[in-house]
């Protein structure tokens, strides 16, 4: 095949462009870069998980043709595994919890995911959509369960394609790297990789309220406090994926910061993104604060705002959760 051209939608995961954010550049003196993992096929940065889990399920011969693969999912992850499943020749069943967006929810009945909605409750009770997908998969003939929060397959994909990608684009003038994490797939595969090529490089874990993360990363003690309205990052435990990985700093965002950065995103750099895109640029943001300028900072922006249109940009959603929705500033000497 010709340059430009892509072997089916597998061959279109991956290699997507860094953008640099020019208005948050410009005001923290560094050079901040978002890899726009929304611009793969599937949506977000999730088809690479997906991807490289069904690729390791198919080369142990644990996923047959015409099998089935079951996921517990805040969503990305499903919608990614559900895309390449209808490309692959499998059929695909999503567990998620009723609590996330209707928009991603009846996206995967859109793509012919079969879709069980469940309760949201912690991750200690069984009945918690990751454990009742195991359950789900071990009663299924043929199923194998992706398991994207224990299963190594997430994070290798990032050593593999995402941190590589990282360095190249950059030319190995890379200062820091941020991310939130749910798995911990995307920090830690592209934390390993580029802590090999530069030991000096500062990977810093981005967290939501409500999650238990940054005071595991800070103190060592899993503890949390607080809420956020984010989907798909923050956990209660330190997954398979996260384990051993190099965490240097971390940052705490609040759900009204990340708004406030989504928005900014929108107005002044014409990017429609996700909740989790507020915490992982707002953090990139504290993170050239603290290392000063001059420096290169690399985060992910992981899906688009369409996913979320009747929450993040809805004003009286936003309200009903004791949030104010962001309004446009206007520009010094408009209407002069």
């Amino acid at each position: 095949m010709g340059p430009g051209i892509t072997d089916g939608f597998v061959g279109a995961v991956g290699n997507t462009p860094l953008i640099r954010l020019n208005a948050l550049s410009a005001l923290t003196g560094c050079t901040i870069l978002g890899k726009a993992e929304f611009m793969n096929p599937g949506g977000s940065v999730k088809d690479r998980a997906a991807l490289g889990i069904l690729l390791e399920a198919e080369q142990s011969g644990a996923l047959q043709p015409g099998g089935t693969v079951v996921e517990g999912t805040a969503g990305n992850t499903g919608i990614g595994l559900t895309h390449l499943c209808n490309a692959r020749g499998y059929k695909a069943l999503i567990v998620i919890p009723e609590t996330q967006s209707a928009e991603k929810i009846g996206l995967l009945r859109s793509l012919g995911a079969e879709v069980r909605t469940v309760p949201a409750v912690p991750y200690r009770d069984p009945n918690n959509y990751v454990k009742l997908s195991g359950r789900i998969a071990a009663e299924t003939p043929g199923a194998i369960w992706a398991n994207q929060f224990d299963n190594l397959a997430n994070r290798r994909a990032h050593f593999n394609t995402t941190g590589p990608e990282i360095w190249q684009q950059t030319g190995g003038q890379v200062d820091a790297w941020v991310a939130a994490t749910g798995t911990g797939g995307t920090y830690a595969g592209v934390a390993l990789y580029l802590k090999q090529q530069n030991p000096r490089l500062r990977c810093v874990l981005a967290d939501p309220h409500g999650s238990a993360l940054y005071s595991w990363a800070t103190s060592g003690e899993l503890s949390s406090e607080g809420s956020s309205i984010t989907e798909g990052i923050g956990n209660s435990r330190v997954t398979a994926n996260l384990e051993d990985v190099p965490i240097d700093d971390a940052v705490r965002i609040d759900d009204q910061q990340a708004l406030e950065t989504i928005y900014q995103l929108l107005w002044q750099e014409g990017l429609f993104l996700g909740g989790s895109v507020g915490i992982n640029v707002a953090a990139a943001v504290e993170t050239a604060r603290r290392l000063g300028p001059g420096h290169t900072i690399v985060t992910v922006l992981c899906d688009s705002g369409d996913r979320y249109r009747s929450r993040l940009y809805d004003a009286a959603w936003l309200a009903s959760k004791g949030l104010q929705q962001p309004q446009p500033r206007q520009p010094v000497g408009a209407g002069l």
